[in-house]
C-alpha cells in the first residue's frame, strides 16, 4: 500500500500515509491516539513534514471518506502538533521509518 502510494506521488499528506501503513499491517487507522502516536514517531525519527490544509476529496468511496472525515474533525478539536496533517515527502529514507512503526504498541 506505501509503495503504490508513492507511486502516485512521491509527496503524500500524513492521513493518507496513516490510512496505507494501517492497511498494510491489517489495523484499524480511524483512531485518533492512533494517529497521533504515528505523528509523533515521525516527528521523533526527525522526518521532514510541512503542515497541510487538507480538504477531504472523495477519493475512497463514500464509507472511506466519511470516516476520513470524522477523524480529522476529531483532531481538529485537539490544536498539537500530533493532530496535525503534514506532507511528507516518500522517499526510501522515509519510508522505512514509516514501515518501523508498530500500529500494536499504542
Amino acid at each position: 500500500m506505501l509503495e503504490e502510494l508513492r507511486r502516485k506521488a512521491i509527496f503524500q499528506n500524513t492521513v493518507d500515509v496513516w490510512i496505507a501503513l494501517c492497511t498494510e499491517k491489517g489495523k484499524e487507522w480511524k483512531d485518533v491516539e492512533g494517529y497521533r502516536a504515528f505523528i509523533n514517531h515521525l516527528i521523533k525519527n526527525n522526518v521532514r513534514m510541512n503542515r497541510f490544509p487538507l480538504c477531504v476529496k472523495d477519493t475512497g468511496g463514500y464509507e472511506r471518506s466519511r470516516d476520513k472525515v470524522a477523524l480529522l474533525e476529531a483532531l481538529s478539536t485537539m490544536n498539537t502538533q500530533d493532530t496535525m496533517v503534514y506532507v511528507v515527502k516518500l522517499d526510501d529514507s522515509t519510508l522505512k521509518i514509516i514501515s518501523k512503526f508498530n500500529p500494536d504498541g499504542i
